[in-house]
């Protein structure tokens, strides 16, 4: 039976593939036709003769390569992505002449499933764009060229052909590579003042991507998670709080963003708020009411003598995740 079912997915994924290859020249009928005749054009040396800069980052980069068998390097150079521009090329160039396929983010006659059909008639079988279709970027017209630059030359470490965002953060920077969250907070404009709060995940330092959490490509979650949902996802690094726990806290067995904010805090250990204004947002009684006006004290206390200011909830209630002691020894209380 798992053989059965293993062989119609496999079946279902090539018939996909080979529709969405079909797709891709009927959005776009000038590759289509470059494609069936083996992407025919002028070489690349009639190219550089106005797009030198271009042509020479093409030949250092990944689809320059012309030991691979499959790179536009060998099936036709420019042609490739950008059809036949012989007529182009006869006419003396310019922006538009000759019927040239212009993938590039800043035309704007060409809608965004156009361009990204130039990338997929070569990448569609890429198991990563699975669920390009049900990614936010499609359907917030993103194309393939908002992120990538197939004429990036790889002398700058940039293997994934990314572009950057212009925006150099000098003090945090360790390396040299193109990071994948410059290319990212191009957009992402709240995420990137959220990174450069003083409690984050070392994105900004280049030991973590933003793609380790989320796949640009398309994901069937809102926000493009790697997992069905937030715990699942956090877990997948922070085993130490997977439990499992004889006292359960729900709000961890829910969703980490209630009170965690992934991004970047200004407090420690990147907490949406400050305890115990965190903590009071669900237990608004008993001893965390009073915290700034005196009246915080524990049962049965006389206001006077045990005061909480300055005090954090989780200076007494340590395993604030769940916890493991006996009723006996306070546990139910996440005490220890």
């Amino acid at each position: 039976m798992a053989f059965h079912l293993t062989s119609v997915q496999s079946k279902f994924s090539v018939f996909f593939s080979v529709f969405l290859l079909w797709m891709a020249g009927s959005l776009v009928p000038g590759l289509q036709s470059a494609h069936a005749q083996g992407a025919k054009g002028p070489a690349m040396e009639v190219c550089a003769g106005c797009h030198e800069d271009y042509v020479k980052n093409f030949k250092s980069s990944a689809h320059g390569r012309t030991g691979d068998a499959k790179s536009p390097a060998n099936n036709g150079g420019c042609a490739a992505c950008h059809g036949d521009g012989t007529a182009h090329a006869a006419a003396g160039g310019g922006r538009g002449v000759g019927g040239l396929v212009n993938p590039s983010p800043s035309n704007k006659s060409m809608s965004a499933d156009a361009k990204s059909a130039v990338c997929l008639s070569c990448h569609v079988t890429n198991r990563q764009l699975s669920f390009w279709d049900s990614g936010q970027h499609k359907k917030n017209d993103v194309s393939c060229a908002n992120c990538h630059n197939p004429h990036a030359s790889r002398a700058g470490v940039n293997d994934k052909m990314l572009r950057g965002s212009g925006m150099d953060y000098g003090p945090y920077r360790t390396t040299v590579r193109q990071l994948p969250y410059e290319t990212c907070i191009a957009c992402h404009r709240e995420q990137r003042a959220q990174i450069l709060k003083p409690s984050h995940h070392p994105i900004v330092e280049g030991k973590m991507n933003c793609h380790d959490c989320h796949n640009p490509h398309g994901a069937m979650t809102p926000v493009m998670l790697k997992a069905e949902n937030y715990q699942d996802l956090c877990l997948t690094c922070h085993t130490d709080k997977r439990g499992p726990w004889i006292h359960e806290h729900p709000p961890v067995q829910e969703n980490c963003a209630t009170c965690h904010t992934p991004h970047g805090s200004s407090h420690n250990r990147l907490l949406a708020q400050k305890p115990p204004a965190l903590c009071a947002d669900c237990h608004p009684g008993g001893h965390t009411h009073g915290l700034y006006d005196g009246r915080g004290t524990l049962p049965g206390t006389n206001p006077s003598n045990i005061r909480f200011e300055g005090s954090g909830c989780v200076n007494c209630h340590r395993a604030i995740h769940g916890s493991n002691a006996p009723a006996s020894a306070w546990g139910q209380y996440f005490m220890r």
